[in-house]
């Protein structure tokens, strides 16, 4: 176990780096789900094609870095 927290850190970001790729994979196969999900809600034509549209735009980002600066900075509060 990591006995300082910049140990910590330095094996989370490391970890986050190995599986950024395979995140990515997951995220990109589920919008078929997030899809069909949505489409099962209640809720009318517009905002269901806004959800659409919204994800079909969206990109799916990891960053590493910023996790590494904000992760310790979030855990000295």
């Amino acid at each position: 176990m990591a006995a300082t927290l910049e140990e910590m850190v330095r094996k989370g970001v490391n970890k986050l780096r190995a599986k950024a790729d395979s995140m990515r994979r997951s995220w990109e196969g589920a919008r078929a789900r997030m899809t069909a999900g949505y489409e099962a809600t209640p809720f009318g034509p517009t905002r269901k094609a806004n959800y659409r549209a919204g994800l079909d735009g969206a990109v799916y980002r990891t960053d590493p870095d910023k996790w590494e600066r904000n992760w310790p900075a979030k855990m000295r509060e």
